[in-house]
């Protein structure tokens, strides 16, 4: 009976959605008692079944995705992740290649290669020659990152040869695979390919000479106050140069270690600008060294002779346009009296080379037009194409160009005047300059100067009588014999020059001083 009743009632429950107060088995006094937090006293209800779908539905889209990722990586990239396991065990190192060594033309070693310690490349080292720093450059050693991995993975030349012949030197660097276990230890290893070593190097330079002179520059700067100073020696045959210092000169064995921070510091501020390459970088007023070239155009245009002789008493004056009252003095250095060509430029007579160059009264002149056709002719102002980066080019005054740094201003004859002595804005370096004489030198061949031993380099013939080149030769050597050079004039051998001191900046309180020359030998006697 009580079975009964309770399915009856339980039927109706359902049926109605009511719930009777006879049907309440618990005491509501009791319900404050009760836990709710372990849910006493709450009625539960059934999880229904859109919940219980989404659920499903849920685990299966995870199941699936789950089945989908083993699947993609077992089957479709098994085979590159097979690739870089094998590659997490085997690593690929480079095996570095010996740089090659350079030599002198006489066969000194000037750069080579020692074992490194810690460092898995050789060390570059050089020799301990002073006057060769800037034709040897230096090398950026192989850089390694954090991890210690190769992001460059060769040398790197930064300047002079070690930059120009870099992938000669350099050669090709091999690999080696070494395998390693879960531990990072060595199991094996394996030379995939060799490495090829750079190629060996000689140069036209003589270290000895080079140090010679480096020296004697800086006993010289020394002695009379120079900042610096620069040399170079050129074979008027071939363009070799047999030597190229530039004083003062960093040491290419302290950049490439890299770890003297100090003295490193000091190259960067030094006044005397010892990174710069001033035979090859360096723009300089050339002051009398450039009537040579004067000389030589004033011949070939007829406006003088070889016998024809002009007055100097130590100055000319011409009249100032603009003010009737006054003249504009343009001064020699002394008075020289009656001279002609070869004794113009043996004493350096300024007031000749104004009136060949911008003209006087009777005297008729080349005027710029001509002094800047010779000066370019023998290759002043232009890229000689030595094979040694950094090289510019230079400045032969014009019209064009003072009215473009000028503000419009008029080229005058005044602009001539100084620009056939050398002066006002003329800019060389010294290997144009150099070059240039041995040109005269050799009667009309312009080389290309040449470091590298052996390679063979342009010619340009210069097409002018060599009776021209005669003429300004031998004023060069009585320049030796009894004029500015007389401290050149040695026994043991013969030496034609042309000196030159041009004054700098706008107050004039420094000058360039130069000497410019050459061995007479098979070209002429005197």
């Amino acid at each position: 009976m009580i079975s009964r009743i309770r399915k009856k009632i339980r039927h109706r429950r359902y049926k109605d959605q009511e719930i009777n107060p006879d049907e309440i088995f618990l005491d509501a006094s009791n319900l404050p008692d009760f836990n709710t937090q372990q849910f006493e006293g709450v009625l539960e209800r059934p999880i229904s079944r859109r919940a219980l779908t989404l659920l499903g539905l849920g685990f299966l889209a995870i199941t699936l995705i789950y089945l989908w990722r083993i699947g993609d990586l077992q089957l479709a990239q098994g085979k590159v992740f097979l690739v870089r396991s094998e590659n997490n065990r085997l690593k690929h190192i480079p095996v570095f290649a010996a740089r090659g060594v350079v030599y002198d033309r006489n066969g000194e070693i000037l750069a080579w290669n020692e074992p490194g310690e810690e460092e898995k490349f050789p060390s570059r080292v050089y020799a301990d020659i002073s006057g060769v720093g800037h034709v040897l450059g230096y090398v950026k050693s192989p850089q390694t990152d954090s991890n210690g991995f190769y992001y460059e993975e060769e040398f790197k030349g930064i300047d002079g040869v070690e930059l120009s012949y870099n992938n000669l030197l350099n050669g090709e660097n091999g690999i080696k695979i070494i395998e390693t276990d879960a531990l990072s230890n060595i199991i094996s290893e394996n030379v995939l390919s060799p490495p090829r070593d750079g190629k060996d190097l000689t140069l036209t330079v003589d270290a000895k000479v080079s140090k010679k002179l480096y020296d004697s520059i800086e006993e010289l700067s020394s002695e009379r106050g120079f900042e610096g100073g620069a040399g170079v020696i050129i074979d008027v045959r071939n363009g070799g140069i047999l030597a190229l210092s530039s004083f003062p000169e960093y040491s290419p064995q302290i950049l490439t270690d890299g770890d003297n921070s100090s003295v490193i510091a000091r190259y960067s501020s030094d006044s005397r600008k010892p990174f710069l390459n001033k035979i090859v970088s360096g723009l300089y007023t050339p002051g009398s060294i450039f009537k040579p070239f004067v000389a030589m155009g004033a011949l070939a245009e007829g406006v003088i002779t070889p016998t024809d002789k002009i007055l100097s008493t130590g100055s000319i004056s011409i009249q100032n346009p603009y003010f009737p009252d006054l003249k504009t003095v343009f001064v020699d250095w002394k008075a020289h009296g009656w001279v002609n060509l070869t004794e113009a430029i043996a004493v350096s007579s300024n007031v000749y080379f104004y009136e060949i160059g911008g003209g006087f009264e009777g005297q008729k002149g080349l005027g710029i037009k001509n002094i800047e056709k010779y000066a370019r002719l023998f290759g002043l102002s232009e890229v000689t194409g030595i094979d040694i980066f950094g090289e510019v080019e230079g400045v032969i005054p014009n019209p064009k160009w003072k009215a473009e740094n000028f503000e419009g201003d008029q080229w005058r004859v005044g602009d001539t005047y100084n620009t056939a002595i050398g002066q006002y804005g003329v800019q060389v370096t010294p290997l144009q300059m150099v070059r240039g004489i041995a040109a005269i030198a050799n009667n009309g061949i312009l080389v290309t100067p040449h470091v590298l031993f052996g390679i063979k380099t342009k010619k340009t013939k210069i097409k002018l009588s060599k009776d021209y080149f005669t003429e300004v030769q031998k004023g060069m050597r009585l320049a030796v014999t009894y004029g500015t050079g007389k401290g050149l004039n040695v026994a043991s051998v013969n030496i034609a020059a042309k000196t030159g001191t041009a004054q700098i900046g706008t107050a004039k309180t420094k000058v360039n001083s130069w000497v410019v020359g050459f061995c007479p030998g098979r070209y002429f006697k005197i």
